[in-house]
C-alpha cells in the first residue's frame, strides 16, 4: 500500500431516522475535517459527508453517508485508533439516534476521471 499516486478511500454509511440528526451528523464531519491533525498538522486530505436522498430505494436505509480520504493505511488505522477529532465525532454520533453500527468499507485505489 502507500505506491505513488494510490489512496485509502472510507465509505462510512449510517442510518439516521430524525432528519434533523442526519444535519447534526453532517456538522459533526464539518467539524472534524477541521480539527483532525496528526502530530500537529492535518492529515486527512479530503472529506465529504452529506444526507441520502431518502426517495431512492437503493439506499436500504442510510441516510447520512460520509466519504474520506487517507495517504495511507497507516493514517486511518490511526484515524480510528488515536484521532482526538474521530474520538470526538463518535461521542458527539452517538447522542444523534444511530438505528445501528455504520457501515464502513474501505479500499486502496487512485482517482480516476478526465484531465
Amino acid at each position: 500500500m502507500g505506491s505513488r499516486g494510490t489512496q485509502i478511500n472510507r465509505m462510512t454509511m449510517f442510518k439516521i431516522p430524525d432528519p434533523e440528526n442526519q444535519q447534526k451528523m453532517v456538522e459533526e464531519y464539518k467539524k472534524l475535517a477541521k480539527n483532525q491533525n496528526k502530530n500537529g498538522k492535518p492529515y486527512v486530505p479530503y472529506t465529504s459527508a452529506g444526507v441520502t436522498n431518502n426517495n431512492d430505494e437503493r439506499n436500504k436505509g442510510y441516510t447520512v453517508v460520509a466519504y474520506m480520504r487517507f495517504a495511507s493505511l497507516e493514517d486511518m488505522e490511526y484515524y480510528d485508533d488515536e484521532c482526538a477529532a474521530h474520538a470526538a465525532l463518535k461521542k458527539a454520533g452517538g447522542s444523534l439516534g444511530v438505528a445501528e453500527p455504520p457501515l464502513v468499507v474501505y479500499f486502496e485505489g487512485e482517482g480516476q476521471g478526465s484531465q
